[in-house]
């Protein structure tokens, strides 16, 4: 992170239908690949210093991805489109070689909760 630049913290939030059997942390780490290039790397992330939690959501296969990032406002759009673009890719193989498919079926923009400003904190300073 450069000195001196401002960033804020932004959320994305989306709901992924994983195909049964599937690993629910799959969708997150492809944020991770696209956000920093790959899932291992030195910090601070590149372009945005992100958290992606999931949840449950309705039906047997189905996971709600929260998606908390700090960037400078410039960059906000820039993100956004690559982490819509890693989860509308829908499949990543992990470490492991063993893939991961889902369905993208819902995306956009949240609002950080007032429980998210510490966390939002740490990225925005790493």
């Amino acid at each position: 992170m450069q000195t001196g630049v401002v960033y804020r913290a932004f959320v994305h939030e989306a709901v992924v239908a994983l195909e049964p059997g599937g690993d629910p942390r799959a969708p997150g780490a492809a944020v991770t690949v696209e956000l920093c290039g790959g899932w291992e790397h030195r910090p601070p992330c590149p372009l945005a210093p992100h958290h992606t939690a999931h949840e449950p959501a309705d039906g047997p296969d189905g996971y709600r991805l929260r998606i908390l990032f700090a960037a400078e406002p410039d960059a906000e759009a820039e993100v956004r489109a690559r982490i819509t673009t890693a989860l509308g890719r829908g499949g990543l193989t992990g470490p492991d070689g063993v893939r991961t498919r889902w369905r993208l079926l819902a995306e956009g923009p949240g609002t950080p909760g007032p429980e998210e400003a510490e966390h939002a904190l740490r990225l925005a300073g790493s």
